[in-house]
């Protein structure tokens, strides 16, 4: 049985834990913080789907720096860069993030760096070295986003209308883990490696954060997935706030939250 045809049987399934504990914690996290949104949860040996909001996770968003993951994938398959290790040097211009220089940002750095630090530059070269046909033929191959590529700027995944729904970001990290992707056993190996968030001896975690703006709505997400022994948590969360209210943890609240609902599950520990 394919991935899809699992996904179909299997959507509206709901772990009666789960929907009991979903109603009565999670939101509770995210309304604590003062900010919209749901998590999105697959445990891939139970083949279930998990919601914490199951609208949610069919609405579309910027997809922000979490496209670093298939970006980096594109770059190294297409050998825009040789590998993780190439360095791409940096053009002298001060790049700030909310009005703040990023020091990160503001140096040479290679694909490693640049997957940590969101660095926003070194993945703009790359697109522009890639060119927009070759983002529509290998985005639609691998069933990622919503095709929409309107956006005259380069950097069609922080600005402009393509988006993805959480639910399509965990199809996605799905088949990465499966290595059932349109690119190199070795490419796939390479970015998984720099995916890598932390590892204990209990369980490893494989992710990228995101923090666009659109509309006056700052978007934030944190993806991933979670290898604990023999079983497999994939995960998207997703927050959104009105742009002038002023959360200054907004950023950390992404990961915050979702460890929360994780350690809660027993999901981590």
């Amino acid at each position: 049985m394919t991935f899809c045809m699992k996904n179909i049987l299997i959507i509206s399934v709901f772990l009666t834990f789960f929907q009991f504990y979903a109603q009565d914690n999670i939101h509770s996290y995210f309304d604590s913080a003062g900010v919209l949104g749901s998590i999105t949860i697959y445990d891939y040996q139970k083949e279930q789907w998990y919601y914490s909001d199951s609208l949610d996770a069919q609405k579309s968003t910027l997809p922000a720096s979490t496209f670093k993951i298939i970006n980096s994938l594109i770059a190294l398959d297409n050998e825009v860069i040789i590998d993780e290790n190439e360095i791409l040097k940096w053009d002298g211009k001060i790049h700030k993030f909310q009005n703040e220089p990023v020091e990160v940002w503001n140096q040479d750095t290679n694909l490693k760096g640049a997957f940590k630090n969101s660095t926003i530059w070194f993945y703009v070269e790359i697109a522009k070295c890639l060119g927009r046909e070759k983002y529509k033929s290998i985005l639609k191959e691998c069933n990622y986003g919503n095709g929409d590529f309107t956006e005259k700027g380069v950097d069609f995944w922080n600005y402009g209308n393509f988006a993805i729904t959480p639910q399509n970001q965990i199809e996605f990290l799905i088949r990465l883990y499966e290595e059932n992707l349109p690119f190199t056993y070795k490419t796939i190996k390479t970015v998984k490696q720099i995916m890598i968030t932390e590892s204990t001896s209990e369980y490893c975690i494989r992710s990228k954060s995101g923090w666009t703006t659109k509309d006056a709505k700052d978007i934030g997400w944190w993806i991933g997935y979670i290898e604990k022994q023999e079983d497999i948590y994939f995960f998207a969360t997703r927050l959104q706030k009105n742009e002038a209210k002023e959360i200054p943890e907004f950023g950390q609240l992404r990961e915050k939250i979702t460890r929360k609902i994780l350690f809660d599950l027993e999901i981590l520990n």
